[in-house]
């Protein structure tokens, strides 16, 4: 007998494997432009194992999520509800939404906090045909000089760090690949 395609593909060893991810998650999130591999889930097509791994981390019953675009299938909300048990939002209430960049896009669809509470904004899992440390220049708090990394659309990301306190936070999932764009981190265009 196998198992329902829901039912597998989440952490084989949870403690640990939750641990590791969770420590990739942070790592990024603190040294923006920084690629680093993250594994530990096997989701349904079309999430990538960084992005499902990232899901499986940070997301429980408490947070809503959006499935944009081609994310938004039965076997991928199956998955999801399983192991996390997540319930799924629209774009406007989500507390994290996954999809590709065209699918996440506009970014006004997602709340970017309050004054009162700049942390009740949506961080966007944007899967990314590739991801390199190449192209914008990133600078602030976790950069020591400069970084670099390939984002999807300089100008709208340079908009949303502009809102500073406020904007949505960004992970950049190719693969078994993760990277982190915080909103207080400064974007210039490579020249």
């Amino acid at each position: 007998m196998t198992a329902q395609p829901q039912f597998s593909g989440g952490f084989r060893n949870a403690p640990i494997d939750a641990a590791h991810a969770f420590r990739a998650v942070m790592t990024v999130m603190a040294r923006p432009g920084e690629v680093r591999a993250i594994s530990g889930s096997h989701p349904p097509a079309p999430l990538s194992v960084a992005a499902g791994t990232v899901l499986l981390t940070l997301c429980d019953p408490d947070t809503k999520v959006h499935l944009a675009g081609d994310a938004n299938t039965d076997a991928v909300r199956q998955w999801l509800t399983f192991h996390t048990g997540a319930p799924l939002s629209d774009a406007a209430d989500a507390d994290f939404a996954v999809g590709t960049w065209e699918a996440l896009s506009p970014l006004g669809a997602y709340r970017v906090g309050t004054p009162e509470y700049p942390d009740r904004s949506a961080t966007l899992i944007v899967e990314c045909d590739t991801l390199t440390q190449t192209g914008a220049a990133l600078t602030g708090p976790g950069i020591k000089d400069v970084a670099h990394l390939s984002l999807p659309d300089i100008g709208a990301l340079q908009l949303n760090s502009a809102l500073y306190p406020l904007g949505c936070d960004f992970f950049f999932t190719c693969g078994d690949q993760i990277a982190a764009l915080p909103r207080s981190t400064q974007i210039t265009a490579e020249g």
